[in-house]
């Protein structure tokens, strides 16, 4: 399964997905695999890294050319790995990645943090100040997850960019499920309106993570202004305390109503039931639209033919193995 991070700037999203993927991590036999694809790139330190170490972890942003040129194989229908976009769906003769197999991009982009294997996108570099968009990085995740083929027991986690600058891209699509991270506050719950406004258009399922509560007052604001789409949600922690201080406790220290939450972000991943077509034809819309608002026009080709109607990944894909 696919899951997404995402809130308002603040509300504990990057925190929250940091939990859920060391939860997931010491599952019996986890294959997880994170991504942080959020500007401020503070997934590794969430996970235990020191500042240091995660600014020495490779970025993905670096290596889009690269990463291209693997996915595309020798797929018939892509002329060059510099005629695919972020948005590029996967087809005949592209190669697929899975979470837990080896393989060349994983070993050159891939580190381990905190226990949980972990692909930053990378911070804006100093060339990239107002001439560059950082939804330009992102892409290498989208692409990614594109041709991510995931089967039974296999988790790819994504801490997104905060708000509806998630929107910019097809990147909001790529998942089985989000989490949107909300507090108990006005704005936090304005977020979540602009967000569910746009997701619920594409067939996107949202499932809203309260955050920072302290009381009964708290859960019931929320339940009052998100009503079925609240999951579960977390008290204020002082594990998490800890965390932000630079002492990682190990998680069996988690408070038990913490646990239980994390239990609940497990069970209703879990619970999802995959749905390739979908996730194929939500891959074709935002393709076609990128090539006809701006990638046909640079590549000089019509890029919508890079869509293959009869490719789906699927269980066949899925228990492929080399």
């Amino acid at each position: 399964m696919k899951a997404a991070f995402v809130g308002k700037g603040g509300s504990g999203k990057t925190t929250l997905a940091a939990l859920f993927c060391r939860y997931l991590a010491a599952r019996d036999a986890p294959r997880v695999l994170a991504f942080d694809a959020d500007i401020n790139q503070h997934l590794a330190v969430a996970l235990g890294a020191d500042p240091a170490e995660a600014a020495r972890l490779p970025a993905l942003g670096d290596h889009l050319d690269e990463i291209k040129e693997y996915l595309r194989g020798d797929n018939p229908l892509i002329a060059s790995a510099a005629a695919m976009l972020k948005t590029t769906p996967p087809g005949p003769g592209s190669r697929l990645v899975r979470v837990d197999e080896p393989n060349p991009l994983w070993d050159r982009l891939v580190r381990t943090v905190g226990g949980v294997r972990l692909a930053v996108t990378g911070p804006f570099a100093a060339d990239d100040l107002g001439v560059a968009c950082y939804h330009s990085k992102v892409g290498a995740v989208e692409l990614l997850l594109n041709h991510l083929a995931d089967g039974p027991g296999d988790y790819a986690v994504v801490d997104m960019t905060a708000g509806a600058d998630s929107f910019a891209s097809g990147l909001f699509t790529r998942f089985d499920l989000t989490f949107l991270v909300c507090e108990p506050t006005i704005r936090s719950v304005g977020v979540y309106r602009q967000y569910v406004g746009y997701a619920r258009d594409h067939d996107v399922r949202v499932a809203v993570v309260g955050n920072k509560v302290d009381d009964e007052s708290d859960v019931d604001f929320l339940r009052a202004e998100v009503g079925d789409d609240l999951l579960c949600w977390f008290s204020r922690s002082a594990f998490v305390k800890a965390a932000e201080r630079g002492r990682y406790l190990p998680l069996p220290a988690l408070e038990p109503s913490n646990v239980e939450a994390l239990q609940s972000l497990g069970g209703a991943l879990d619970g999802c039931v995959k749905d390739w077509p979908r996730y194929a034809a939500q891959a074709a819309e935002f393709h076609t639209r990128n090539a006809l608002a701006w990638g046909n026009t640079r590549a000089g080709a019509d890029l919508t033919a890079q869509i293959s109607p009869d490719f789906l990944i699927g269980e066949h894909h899925v228990a492929q193995r080399s």
